[in-house]
């Protein structure tokens, strides 16, 4: 049996097949198109072409996309919904969206802050208001899409959380889509309802994409697939989590690459460095996941704190434009011909200086017509190389927590761009298949699921509140479809919380195993 996975990146849609030793049967590349399915049926087609696998022998099919960022960036195809705050009257300083640019807030056709909430330590702040949540939900009935639920400290207690989502479903009918701010963000009640808000605006995008996937498989011929959405954490979700948690695809793709690169290279902890046609992702895999970012992330001009990958993007590609000064200096980029780069760019005909064209007529790339690279100077290739070479480096000392030279893992189509000898490196891979390392990523990801609490130890023993929180975060990770057997613990974090009372931790934990 085969696993298929697909990674739909800017400039290519790359495909691969995995046999059940998790060894790479066929790698494909396909441009990716301004309707992804189109892109994403080619790079389908062409992998089945090159492999000659029987379709019937493909047995999970995992899928990372860029839609749901896409949707947010431009401000497209988000649905119209509603908003609860739980939390007044202590929260009715600072309004849902405060701080939201113009062009997005307008999803909002209503919000409400409701009397209850909790404490830090679980106490009630005030009772539900059930009356003013039911009114606010017959007035939204017809007129949005999806909610969205948000408590103050929900993610101590959901009780208030849940109440309200049962409410909503009493009122509003059993199909409507409900985001509830605990499933979802971390602690910061403002930059989890804001994620929360982004999550239930995402319910239309989530649910095209999924069926839009699924539809391709069957069209193609792929029916006894399981099909995996890949999720920001290096590992899979089903398409029903998927549809629930559309905000955790974002940023799937750099994720991917960091799985991919780890996979490849036999490396459990290195800075991964994806060199796509328009950008660079630098990113760290540590104990064989990517590292999460530990600050508020920024989606579209959005301020949130759900999980996201520690990931820098800089715009260097294969496709970056080089240009000669009037002074005599080179600049790489940011712009990019990116999927043009195979007519546009010198070795394939164009009247481009591309980053691409200065590795090949430095030797250190063999891509299209080498004669053609002969139209850039040696000199202005060598400048242009430098620039790249300081990027690069800036890059790797962004994402180092110490000054120890790292090991640096190269994948991407367009790492030929790559110098090989950087500074702050202690050894720089270039796996093979390095540049589907995303699409491998996410065909051979596992599934996970991840516990934040705070504990007051002076009411509950550490080691006794770990291990309960280990079996949670277990029991959370064989939900999300992985083998009891074969689930580990990846993560704990225990911090110390100076400005609560006692002695309040907080306490994440996540665990990972393979797909049932």
């Amino acid at each position: 049996m085969y696993r298929l996975g697909i990674d739909v990146g800017g400039t290519n849609t790359d495909a691969v097949l995995i046999d059940e030793q998790l060894q790479v049967t066929a790698e494909v590349k396909y441009p990716t198109s301004a309707d992804i399915y189109d892109g994403i049926v080619g790079a389908l087609r062409e992998v089945l072409r090159v492999s000659g696998v029987d379709k019937s022998e493909i047995s999970m099919a995992m899928l990372g996309t860029t839609q749901c960022t896409n949707a947010i960036v431009e401000r497209k195809h988000l649905a119209p919904i509603g908003i609860l705050r739980i939390g007044a009257p202590a929260t009715r300083g600072i309004r849902p969206m405060v701080d939201w640019a113009e062009d997005i807030c307008r999803i909002a056709a209503g919000s409400a802050i409701v009397g209850g909430g909790f404490e830090y330590d679980g106490k009630e702040l005030a009772p539900f208001d059930r009356e003013a949540a039911r009114a606010f939900f017959e007035e939204m009935k017809g007129q949005v899409e999806a909610i969205a639920i948000s408590c103050v400290f929900s993610t101590v207690r959901d009780d208030h959380e849940k109440e309200a989502a049962k409410l909503c479903r009493e009122i509003m009918g059993e199909n409507i889509p409900i985001s509830i701010s605990s499933e979802i963000g971390s602690m910061g009640l403002i930059e989890r309802e804001n994620a929360t808000i982004l999550n239930a605006a995402l319910c239309q995008v989530a649910k095209r994409f999924t069926e839009g996937f699924a539809r391709s498989l069957q069209e193609e011929g792929v029916n006894n697939a399981r099909i995996y959405l890949s999720q920001n954490d290096g590992t899979l979700m089903t398409m029903e989590y998927a549809r629930r948690y559309p905000i955790l695809t974002i940023a799937c793709g750099p994720t991917n690459s960091i799985c991919g690169a780890g996979y490849l290279s036999s490396r459990k902890d290195a800075v991964v460095i994806d060199v796509g046609g328009t950008t660079t992702d630098l990113g760290v895999i540590q104990n064989g996941f990517p590292r999460e970012s530990g600050v508020a992330v920024t989606i579209g001009g959005v301020r949130t704190n759900f999980r996201m990958p520690d990931v820098i993007s800089i715009g260097l590609g294969g496709g970056s434009i080089v240009r000669q000064l009037p002074d005599g200096s080179v600049t790489v980029g940011p712009d990019s011909v990116g999927y043009e780069i195979t007519t546009k760019a010198l070795v394939f005909g164009g009247d481009t200086m591309t980053a691409t064209d200065a590795a090949v007529r430095l030797g250190m790339a063999d891509i299209g017509d080498k004669s053609l690279a002969a139209n850039m100077e040696e000199e202005t290739a060598k400048k242009a190389m430098e620039a790249i070479r300081a990027f690069i480096e800036d890059g790797i000392d962004a994402m180092k927590t110490s000054n120890q030279a790292v090991d640096v893992i190269l994948t991407g189509g367009g790492s030929i761009i790559v110098p090989e000898d950087l500074k702050g490196a202690a050894a720089v891979t270039k796996p093979e298949h390095y540049g589907t390392a995303n699409a491998i990523g996410s065909a051979i990801s596992k599934v996970s699921g991840t516990l934040e609490q705070l504990i007051n130890y002076d009411e509950v023993p550490r080691e006794e509140a770990l291990e309960q929180a280990r079996i949670e975060a277990t029991e959370l990770a064989i939900s999300a479809g992985a083998l009891r057997d074969t689930v580990e613990i990846i993560d704990i974090e225990d911090v110390p919380l100076a400005y609560y009372p006692g002695n309040t931790n907080r306490v994440k934990i996540k665990a990972a195993g393979k797909l049932a």
